[in-house]
């Protein structure tokens, strides 16, 4: 799993601490951690702990808890904190580095507005990383196992939105996070078309999205390209051949909700408050993982898999979270089958108790994190 943080220092929550000051609050705990987790600093200074790889969901648990339990400790004695919400709402984005990577993606995101910066900047997110699966044809199958992902996807963003934010409209929106990601550049954010082969779907996708940035020897700063596809720039359109590392940054840089990275990452999950984390892990591993809770799930979503809704659904989510019946319907079906499969997956009394905790205080009533943030939710939205 990734999980990414805001932080701040509440003796100055508008200031934005710099990379130095973050980078030397974590040195002392040493690289990789004690749980085999690494630490990243990301563009706005948020911090993200990658965890290492678990034999188990509930390994992979134990030990990120500790390892997330040692980096508190190192940033608070240096006052600061990590804020458990999806978008930093109180500060400007701001890069606090001068990475050259980060530097081109800004500028190719401040082209069309500022949306793509403040996702750099300010956002914060749960990742959880799966097995792709193998090459059978059930559910321990990539085939499956990426149709599954793309299925319940929806079903996550609305559960865990944890980004509250009034549209100019005058609708409250319940992952702006995710709202603004979709509203950069679509090419690069909106899901890959379904298909029975997740191969050619993916391949298709990352010809198509635009390239973000192209790198050039030092100490020529990076070139941000405009409307250049990587399809134009393997068929000799671009500033000078297209290399292997250039294809592996462009695959980078596409940020849909399921990514396949030779594993799959769930990336459409908003940080989530305390150790309120742990829910959408378990609750992911549970679905992909249990043969049972799979198929509950893929009857759950069944409804929301018309080509026409698809991308109407991701929104749906974003924007009303399980405020929409079909979304809260389908939640809690999907909820109720992972906390099942818990149990015969070995998870603890703790896992189990959490994932039961949000489903009694926000799936069965139709809410998310994100409506304890802003005023009470609206009647439930027919579909």
């Amino acid at each position: 799993m990734e999980l990414e943080y805001v932080v701040r220092d509440p003796a100055h929550p508008l200031d934005r601490p710099s990379i130095e000051r973050l980078s030397a609050a974590v040195a002392r705990l040493g690289d990789p951690l004690p749980g085999g987790g690494r630490i990243t600093i990301e563009p706005g200074g948020q911090l993200e702990l990658s965890s290492a790889v678990g034999a188990s969901m509930q390994a992979c648990i134990d030990v990120t808890a500790s390892d997330l339990a040692l980096v508190r400790a190192a940033l608070a004695e240096d006052g600061l904190l990590l804020e458990g919400v999806g978008l930093d709402v109180g500060r400007r984005p701001q890069l606090i580095t001068e990475h050259p990577r980060y530097v081109a993606l800004a500028a190719y995101h401040d082209r069309v507005g500022p949306k793509g910066r403040t996702v750099m900047c300010n956002s914060a997110s749960v990742q959880v990383c799966l097995d792709a699966g193998d090459d059978s044809d059930g559910w321990t199958g990539y085939r499956r196992r990426w149709w599954l992902a793309d299925a319940i996807g929806p079903v996550l963003l609305a559960s865990f939105a944890n980004s509250p934010r009034v549209a100019r409209s005058g609708a409250p929106w319940v992952s702006h996070r995710q709202v603004l990601r979709f509203g950069t550049d679509a090419s690069r954010t909106r899901a890959p078309r379904r298909s029975a082969d997740p191969r050619t779907a993916w391949s298709r996708y990352a010809l198509a999205a635009r390239v973000a940035m192209i790198a050039e020897p030092e100490p020529l700063p990076w070139l941000v390209p405009t409307g250049l596809t990587m399809r134009d720039w393997l068929r000799g359109h671009g500033p000078r051949p297209a290399t292997l590392d250039d294809l592996e940054r462009h695959l980078g840089t596409l940020v849909p909700p399921t990514r396949p990275r030779g594993h799959l990452e769930f990336r459409m999950i908003d940080q989530q408050s305390g150790d309120g984390w742990v829910v959408p892990v378990a609750v992911v591993s549970a679905l992909l993982d249990d043969p049972v809770a799979a198929e509950t799930a893929a009857a759950a979503t069944e409804h929301l898999r018309s080509p026409l809704r698809r991308h109407r659904d991701w929104l749906a989510s974003a924007r009303h979270g399980l405020g929409d019946r079909a979304l809260a319907d389908a939640a809690l079906a999907c909820f109720t089958a992972a906390a099942d499969a818990l149990e015969r997956q070995g998870a603890s009394a703790d896992v189990r108790r959490a994932v039961a905790n949000f489903i009694d205080s926000y799936v069965a009533q139709g809410r998310c994190p994100a409506d304890d943030r802003r005023a009470p939710a609206p009647a439930l939205l027919q579909s």
